[in-house]
């Protein structure tokens, strides 16, 4: 393939990683004129942002794997039409239940394109040096995308209202579809896996159970029959997932993947990061625009500083990897996220825009520095016939991540997403987390570059490759 080839493909999965993780975020500033608009409770507004992601995080495997089988193209294109249509039937939602089921057909259509996506990245770009370069560029579409997404969900709130947010969708995936369709060449994988219903079923049981958990706990109270109920199903279908999984010749998730350090430290950095940004999107959309009484446009600006931190920081991220490895970008993540969190701690009620702001941008710059190193580990060291699955999987993490952060707003700081007493000194415990999160990060950094680790994963491939690539080693 010809470099300008390569750089339209490279574009063409850029977009629907822009739209898919955009939405993850954009829809933030608009659940204050949701809730106000369509009446929905706290829990409801929770369950718009986490149905999208959990769906996301349920289904991004087992569409990795039907690229591999079925046609990466043909799953690729698939995805576009599915999420371009619940994008429309997001923005005609009539009531909040409508638009929680049309976030629930988005977000199917949108588990068909990003695993998807880096896949067909990975099959095109074939030189370690290319791939790495078109990684990082893909990394910091995703701490961009994501980082502007409240500022661009803010202005289409002011200009239109909360349902032009998913309209900013439809010209996108419609480019996306013709440049895929003229540019993307069609490429299967040569070992065809099973779909692993059982596997599959076991793995969504157990999100929704442990969210369900975590958002209807606080509303329901701990010791409801139903929260007991889910949360305790929650934990047999992860303990059969894994069971189940570990006896599988051809599983759902090959858990070998976990062997490698620096691969199942990814996993847990991306769910760390990805729980204090949702956490932190989600929060202080209703601070800002509830406690503190700004516009979403408004709102929108507040948060412009981290959208100005992604766009440095992200390709520098990328180029860190590149040139340095991991361990850089990962501790300066944690740092930055860690430090952040600690000063929200710490902020009064009526605290200026000025140290929100700032506080921001230092979030920010931790966030954007994350995605670069965890995507490059799903990848490094995998066969190629493998990078779907492989890169699914952190994708998952990202969503898990997001909906665990969202999930938190209420179980820890119930009081502040209801609009009951301080909201600073409701908001805290959240903020603490937070700062836990950026320190397991910071921890995990270390850990996952050590030369014992990066041992781990050379280790790994073989084994996945078959028998005879082991006994070649």
């Amino acid at each position: 393939m010809t470099a300008r080839r390569k750089a339209i493909v490279l574009a063409s999965c850029c977009l629907s990683l822009l739209i898919v993780s955009m939405d993850a975020t954009i829809v933030n500033v608009a659940i204050p004129a949701i809730r106000t608009d369509l009446g929905a409770t706290a829990s409801q507004l929770q369950w718009v942002i986490d149905v999208y992601t959990l769906v996301l995080a349920s289904l991004l495997m087992l569409s990795g794997a039907m690229g591999d089988r079925f046609g990466r193209r043909r799953v690729f294109q698939a995805g576009l039409v599915i999420f371009a249509l619940g994008s429309l039937l997001c923005s005609l939602a009539p009531g909040i239940d409508a638009l929680i089921a049309a976030r629930f057909l988005q977000a199917i259509g949108g588990s068909m394109l990003n695993p998807v996506a880096l896949s067909i990245i990975s099959q095109v770009f074939t030189g370690p040096v290319e791939r790495a370069r078109a990684i990082g560029i893909w990394g910091a579409v995703v701490g961009i995308s994501m980082a502007l997404g409240p500022t661009v969900g803010g202005l289409l709130i002011h200009l239109i209202s909360w349902r032009a947010v998913f309209w900013i969708n439809l010209p996108i995936c419609l480019a996306a579809i013709v440049l895929t369709a003229i540019f993307v060449p069609e490429t299967r994988s040569a070992t065809m896996r099973n779909i692993d219903p059982v596997g599959q079923l076991l793995a969504v049981v157990f999100l929704f159970g442990a969210v369900f958990t975590l958002i209807e706990g606080p509303a329901l109270g701990w010791g409801n029959a139903r929260v007991i109920a889910a949360g305790g199903v929650a934990v047999l279908a992860f303990a059969a997932f894994l069971r189940y999984e570990s006896r599988r010749t051809d599983p759902f998730i090959d858990l070998r993947f976990f062997r490698s350090v620096p691969f199942a430290s990814a996993t847990v950095i991306a769910i760390c990061a990805f729980a204090s940004w949702g956490a932190l999107l989600f929060m202080m959309s209703l601070y800002l625009q509830g406690a503190r009484g700004y516009s979403a446009v408004q709102t929108g600006l507040i948060y412009l500083p981290i959208a100005v931190g992604a766009l440095v920081f992200s390709p520098l991220s990328g180029r860190l990897v590149g040139r340095y490895g991991a361990r850089p970008s990962l501790l300066v993540s944690g740092v930055m996220i860690a430090a952040a969190s600690t000063v929200l701690a710490l902020l009064p009620e009526a605290a200026p825009v000025w140290a929100l702001m700032t506080v921001f941008a230092v979030f920010g710059i931790g966030f954007s520095m994350v995605n670069a190193p965890i995507t490059n580990a799903a990848v490094s060291g995998m066969p190629l016939d493998r990078a779907g699955a492989a890169s699914a999987v952190t994708s998952t993490s990202r969503q898990i991540g997001v909906s665990i952060g969202v999930a938190l707003c209420g179980s820890v700081a119930g009081a502040a997403l209801a609009g009951t007493g301080s909201f600073a000194a409701s908001a805290r415990p959240l903020w603490l987390v937070c700062v836990a999160l950026g320190v397991v990060i910071v921890v995990l950094g270390v850990v996952s570059t050590a030369p014992r680790a990066m041992e781990s994963a050379r280790r790994l491939a073989p084994l996945i490759e078959g028998p005879k690539a082991a006994a070649d080693a």
